[in-house]
């Protein structure tokens, strides 16, 4: 992705905005979510995606972005990220994480989420939990943490722990920086390293999205020019919030309650804007 060097910083006023953009958001994935049923094709649910957007008077900000041509990605079992919603028609069984963005006067928010259709595998939903589980602990670190290295870290030690067979956490795709574009500086990597990245501070947005796998990590993407795809053909999830730093501490822009219910859980407590 192309990413401005400069981290942008928010004010209050641009983060409250960015609320509006998220909730919008959060409501468009709700109906996308429940529409994802046996016999539904993937283009049908871009099509309820993109009418929330448009009756709560928001944009897409996947539509048209580098030529993308719907408003939401929709990528199926081994399909990592940045699947083209289509003909494809769901299956009892498959896995689908539906990622999508809203823009308000301006201000982006991204987030995703992954569902099984019909009938559950269990070692899909295992996938899922722990991909939405360290997302959870990667935003708690943004809350704790010195640095945004610090997000990385806490994604990576929560998955290396999980007991049961070790699912992969991909290095190729990584969250970012979000404001007035939808992909900004930092990188926000899934992963230990001995990069710190910028010290997190008031102003700081942030989407924190890791994808896991069930196999190999090593990936490619297919003829389309987008969707990413496990070599090995193992099952993927995605899982991602936006998420504001401010005066008072931090708020999941993008959740319903601002991320109280699951932050708790963890010894944090969010900061609402108002």
């Amino acid at each position: 992705m192309f990413r401005q060097q400069r981290v942008e910083y928010k004010t209050t006023e641009q983060i409250r905005t960015m609320r509006e953009a998220g909730l919008i958001l959060s409501s468009a994935l709700d109906q996308a979510v429940a529409a994802a049923r046996v016999g539904v094709s993937t283009r049908e649910l871009d099509t309820v995606f993109a009418g929330v957007l448009a009756d709560a008077g928001a944009t897409s900000n996947f539509l048209g972005y580098h030529g993308f041509p719907n408003s939401i990605c929709t990528s199926v079992n081994h399909e990592v990220v940045h699947g083209i919603p289509g003909d494809y028609v769901l299956q009892d069984g498959d896995i689908i994480s539906i990622d999508g963005g809203a823009v308000v006067r301006g201000w982006h928010s991204d987030s995703a989420r992954t569902v099984s259709v019909g009938t559950p595998r269990p070692e899909d939903q295992r996938l899922s939990t722990v991909t939405e589980d360290a997302m959870w602990r990667g935003i708690a670190a943004l809350a704790t943490g010195k640095y945004v290295g610090d997000i990385g870290c806490a994604i990576d030690d929560y998955v290396s722990a999980v007991k049961g067979p070790p699912l992969g956490i991909l290095q190729d795709y990584v969250g970012h920086g979000i404001g007035t574009q939808m992909h900004q500086s930092p990188d926000v990597l899934n992963y230990r390293t001995s990069h710190r990245g910028p010290r997190i501070r008031s102003g700081l947005c942030l989407a924190i999205e890791p994808m896991l796998v069930q196999g190999g990590v090593e990936t490619a993407v297919l003829d389309d020019g987008w969707t990413v795809v496990t070599v090995d053909g193992k099952r993927a999830s995605q899982w991602e919030h936006t998420v504001a730093v401010h005066d008072g501490g931090i708020w999941v822009l993008s959740a319903a309650d601002g991320g109280a219910a699951r932050l708790a859980e963890l010894g944090v407590h969010v900061a609402p804007l108002d």
